[in-house]
């Protein structure tokens, strides 16, 4: 499989973490920080159109998101907050890194959904019986925290492709969205549908995917974020145009992004990834098809 989710992921975290730093200490920090100072360094990040300045302040951002975590008893929402931004960062980091982060991710995303309800506790240990029950179980309340689970563990997988036992679970991830689309289809403004076209694009029909399922989930979610997503249009190209060889559509959709103005709240950061992946697809186009 290929990185297409980890670019739905990823502030100026050297002049954040630096001021933060200068006005109360580190310790000071460590110590009273909450999930509100998480989300609102997330939100930082996300609206950033700083791509460099973000990559070099990785390492700044993980031991301060980590030291959060570290506390005697992270909430839940602190928890599903750090998930989020390992994910985030493992599209601006190499391979190797990349999985380092994604198995971080996963492991605050399960126990920040497990805290948030018993329901999401233990998913990947159950027998998929059990498993499906439990999803089925899921109710509208529960829906963030499980949606933020499978962006986890759909990211873990992907780190880990060469592993079928990985591989094998993603028939969970699926069953996981789709319950989160049942109960809201609209969910993070389309983005529980550009994970699920990618999840059915990522084989062929003829080894099992599902190409035109997949491009409904595609024009849902771009429809749902209004066009803002750019990052859906991208993996709509890479994934679904790419694979029926319908290069119209390829770089159509392509145009369209590297077109458009990249600042959207919270989505300037992967806007800003989506159009530099847009430049370098449309590079390769001709020659692909």
């Amino acid at each position: 499989m290929n990185r297409w989710f980890e670019r739905l992921g990823a502030s100026r975290a050297a002049c954040v973490v630096g001021i933060l730093l200068s006005v109360s200490g580190c310790a000071s920090i460590v110590s009273n920080a909450t999930s509100q100072f998480a989300d609102n360094l997330s939100s930082a990040i996300l609206g950033s159109n700083d791509v460099a300045t973000v990559r070099e302040a990785i390492p700044a951002y993980l031991v301060l998101i980590d030291s959060l975590v570290m506390g005697e008893s992270p909430s839940p929402d602190l928890l599903l907050a750090a998930a989020q931004l390992n994910g985030a960062f493992t599209n601006l980091v190499e391979p190797e890194r990349a999985g380092t982060l994604s198995l971080k991710a996963l492991d605050y995303a399960a126990r920040g959904a497990c805290l948030k309800s018993v329901t999401l506790c233990d998913l990947s240990q159950l027998s998929f019986k059990t498993f499906s029950e439990r999803v089925e179980s899921i109710s509208l309340k529960e829906v963030a925290p499980a949606y933020q689970l499978a962006v986890a563990w759909t990211g873990w997988i992907q780190a880990n492709s060469g592993d079928w036992a990985a591989v094998g679970q993603l028939a969970r991830v699926k069953a996981l969205m789709t319950r989160v689309l049942v109960l809201a289809d609209g969910f993070d403004e389309g983005g529980a549908h550009l994970y699920m076209g990618g999840l059915e694009t990522v084989l062929p029909a003829s080894m099992g995917g599902n190409p035109e399922k997949g491009k409904a989930h595609f024009e849902s979610a771009i429809a749902y974020s209004g066009g803002r997503f750019l990052m859906a249009k991208v993996v709509y190209a890479e994934q679904y145009a790419k694979l029926v060889f319908d290069q119209a559509l390829h770089d159509a959709l392509l145009n369209s992004v590297l077109a458009a103005d990249p600042v959207a709240p919270n989505l300037t950061l992967i806007n800003t990834l989506a159009q530099e992946r847009a430049k370098q697809l449309m590079m390769e186009s001709n020659d692909y098809f």
